[in-house]
Formats: C-alpha cells, sequence, structure tokens
C-alpha cells in the first residue's frame, strides 16, 4: 500500500513541477509584452496541455497578471497617445487582439466622451495634414471611410 501511496505522491509531484515549469514559460510571455488571455491561448495551444493551460490561465488571471480590461485600457491611451484612429478602427484594433466585443463596448461605453473628444482632435490633424494634397470631399471621404463621424 505504501509503494501505491508514494507512486501517486510522485506523479502529483511531477504534475506539480510540469505545471509550474509551464506557467513560467506562459508568465514570462506575458511580463515580456502585454497580452491578451486569446494571444495566450494561441501561443501555447498545442505546446501544452489544454486543461493545463485553462489552470495556468485561471492562475494568472486571480493574480491580475492577465486582464483583458486592463489590457484595453492600455492599448487606448497607447493609440490615443501615438495614432490618429476613429473609433471604429480602435474597435477593429482591439477585436483583432482576440478581445471580447463586450468587453470592448464596456470599455467604449465608460469612456465615449473622452473618445469623441479624441476623435474630434484627429479629424482636425487628419484635415490639416491632408490639405494640401487633396479636396474638401476627397478628405470628407477619406475620413468616412476610416470610420470617423463627420458633423457637416
Amino acid at each position: 500500500m505504501k509503494i501505491i501511496e508514494n507512486f501517486e505522491s510522485n506523479i502529483d509531484f511531477e504534475k506539480m513541477k510540469e505545471f509550474d515549469a509551464q506557467k513560467t514559460k506562459v508568465f514570462k510571455y506575458i511580463t515580456y509584452k502585454k497580452r491578451t488571455e486569446q494571444e495566450v491561448r494561441n501561443k501555447f495551444r498545442g505546446q501544452i496541455d489544454e486543461d493545463m493551460l485553462e489552470e495556468i490561465i485561471d492562475y494568472l488571471k486571480e493574480a491580475k497578471y492577465l486582464d483583458d480590461y486592463e489590457f484595453i485600457e492600455k492599448q487606448v491611451k497607447e493609440y490615443m497617445n501615438l495614432k490618429t484612429l476613429s473609433i471604429t478602427e480602435i474597435k477593429y484594433k482591439l477585436a483583432t487582439k482576440g478581445l471580447d466585443r463586450k468587453l470592448i463596448e464596456k470599455y467604449i461605453d465608460n469612456n465615449f466622451e473622452e473618445l469623441e473628444q479624441y476623435e474630434q482632435r484627429c479629424i482636425e490633424k487628419i484635415k490639416l495634414k491632408k490639405a494640401g494634397t487633396m479636396d474638401e470631399q476627397d478628405i470628407m471621404q477619406y475620413l468616412y471611410r476610416k470610420g470617423y463621424k463627420i458633423e457637416r
């Protein structure tokens, strides 16, 4: 009976050791650059057992290392500081990262006024930048194609 108990505890120890090694690998991946839950799943699908990957993701979410809402906040701030994007383009870029559309919409709704002001500033920047090379109608069409809400 002691042999069986020792064998079972050896299996548990090996499983824990494997879990810890894989958790470290995922942790290194998400600390190098902020990642979404979906990016982690895509990266490690096939490399790590699915059940173990789910446990690792749950652990990282509980420890607040993996938080998609916080990821959205940081990405939007980065977009606002570095790019001229419409709200529609921001939604699209976030969706391509594998983020839940409901979570994206929640963020947009909670920060709509700020995003709308940002979008208006972007429209003005684009108009100034394109004024020398395009006529007014072409600029308006360009803005419309990019998803900007244009007030006439």
